[in-house]
This record gives structure tokens, sequence and C-alpha cells, in this order.
């Protein structure tokens, strides 16, 4: 597994990363013996770029991620976020970037990580009462303490990107990205290329859409997030199964699986970009990585290009309430 670098402070990572999120959340129930061995195959593989968050489980993910890395701290870049504040029932508080709190949320992740230091950090979403001077203002703090390496934003608009990095430089940004999610071409990209920030691409494989698993509604899980997504339903979701098929088609022709396709075009897009699929399945983990080794001709982009050009998926990306909350 080759390297990447994101930003230039000099944080460099695997090509590809791992997120960890549906190992405790949001993606029907998990099984955390799997789960740590997927991590520690993820090493085995060259994956060193480990993507938790307070939020998940909540607080349950970093701490599985925490078990899985013990005595191996050497061996990850870690990554974690703040700013969802959820309580421990799992009720969701809001989006919190009080200096104050930015504290008190990395202490407790160190905790649960039962790490000294956190590689990457990330505010997870940008709290729009807070005025971002002030959130990363705290976060730069952090740095000083030795208790962070590098600073991130999730899902934060150019505006925002620009005025965080007058601050203290912001080695990554976070944001969904993908064949069908291709938003971030238009601003977001050439923001983070202008100052040199990385990108790193959460939900690479349209939350498992892409890999063509799921042909109806039905087959998600009871309890899996995916069934309140609006691509998830409805003409939405037949919509978007015809962009899956097509996707599918390029695959056959190459030998190679419709996920592999997804993420080896995403490692076409720039070498400031890391794709982290998550999973929480061995053979998923195994099946992913080995896109790293796929090369694509210019003749394979153009088809690629036009199975699924921007703005092709139908419906937005989250629920209208969550879609407040992205990219601000």
């Amino acid at each position: 597994m080759k390297k990447r670098t994101l930003g230039r402070q000099g944080l460099a990572v695997s090509e590809l990363g791992l997120g960890c999120m549906g190992m405790s959340d949001f993606y029907g129930s998990g099984d955390e013996a799997e789960s740590i061995r997927t991590l520690h195959r993820a090493l085995e593989l060259g994956i060193d770029f480990f993507d938790t968050a307070d939020m998940y489980g909540p607080f349950k993910n970093e701490e599985l991620v925490g078990r899985a890395i013990r005595g191996r701290r050497d061996e990850v870049v870690l990554a974690t976020k703040f700013g969802n504040e959820r309580a421990p029932d799992g009720r969701y508080l809001g989006v919190n970037g009080r200096p104050e709190y930015v504290r008190k949320a990395c202490d407790a992740s160190l905790r649960r990580l039962g790490v000294d230091w956190i590689d990457l950090y990330y505010q997870h979403r940008v709290d729009p009462k807070v005025p971002i001077e002030e959130t990363v203002g705290a976060m730069a703090e952090l740095v000083k303490a030795g208790k962070v390496r590098f600073l991130g934003l999730s899902e934060a608009a150019p505006g925002t990107i620009r005025r965080a990095h007058q601050v203290h430089p912001i080695s990554a940004l976070q944001t969904e990205y993908s064949l069908w999610t291709r938003d971030p071409e238009a601003e977001i990209l050439p923001t983070t290329r202008e100052l040199g920030i990385g990108f790193v691409a959460y939900s690479p494989l349209g939350r498992g859409f892409l890999t063509g698993r799921f042909r109806t509604p039905e087959e998600i899980p009871e309890g899996d997030w995916r069934r309140q997504n609006p691509r998830f339903q409805g003409d939405n979701f037949r919509q978007n199964l015809a962009l899956a098929d097509r996707l599918r088609a390029v695959a056959e022709k190459k030998r190679v699986t419709p996920g592999q396709l997804a993420l080896a075009w995403l490692l076409t897009r720039g070498d400031d970009l890391v794709p982290i699929p998550g999973t929480k399945q061995l053979r998923y983990l195994e099946e992913n990585a080995a896109a790293a080794e796929i090369r694509l001709s210019k003749d394979e982009l153009a088809e690629i290009d036009r199975a699924l050009p921007p703005g092709a998926a139908a419906g937005t990306r989250y629920p209208e309430g969550a879609m407040q909350s992205v990219n601000r």
C-alpha cells in the first residue's frame, strides 16, 4: 500500500484508509471480534489510516478502535472527530464548536482510545453559532499541548475553510465524495488545492450502493440508517440503481468488482486525496484494498465519466434536517 501526504504539514497516510463508523453504529448490528480482526488485517495490508469519531456508538467506536490498536499505537495514523454531540443514550444534542467543549471532547476521546495523542483531529460539523476562528483556535491549543498532531475539518464550505486555515494550518478536509456524490469538484476541491489542504473522501462507495449490494429498498436491514436516506427510497432508489448497473457493466469489462472500480476511480483524482471506505467485514476490506492495484486508462476513465457524470444521483445525500449541517 503506497503512501499519500495530506496537507503541507507532513501528515503521511496509506493511500486507502479505513472508515470505522459502521462497526458500531448506523449500519445495523456489529460483531466486535470480526471488527477487530478487520482492523488488524488492515494493518497487515498496509492500511494505517483509521477514521472514527466520538459520536459513533456514541463513544463505543472509539473504545473499539482503542482496544484493537492497543500495543500497536505507532503503526496507526489515528483520526477522530468532535462536534456532533450525542448523549450516552444516543440522543443527538446538536453541533457544538464552543472552545470549552473542544477541550473536553478531546480529553474524552483520548481516554476512550487509550492513547496519548490523536494524529488528525477533525471538527465533525461546523457550528454556525460559534465563529470558526474560536473553534480552530481551541483546536490549535491542543496541538501546542501535544494532544493532537494535525487539524482537520469535515463538511465545511470554502469560505469557512479559508478562515480556519488562517488561524492554524488545516491538513485535511473530509467530505463525502464518490461517483454518485461529485459535488466537491465544483468548489471544495479547488479550494483545498489552492490552500494545500489534503482531501479525505468518506462514503467513497456511495454508502454501499455503488457495490450493487442492494437491489430493492427492502434488502436494507432493519435498524440501518440507510432506510431513512433519500437516495435509498422510492423513485430515487430506482434511478440510482440504474447508475449502479452502469458502473457494474464497466467493472465487468475490467474484470473487477464495482466497488473496486469506484475506489480506483477516486484514487486517480489526485495524490492529495485519500478515500476511506468503511467496512466491518474482513472480506470487504480485502476487496477494497485490492483496488489500489487497479490502473485505469484514459478511455476507461472517460467511460466511467459518461456512465456516472456529476449530478447524476437522485435525491439528497442526507435527509433534509441533516443537509442543513453540511457545507457551511
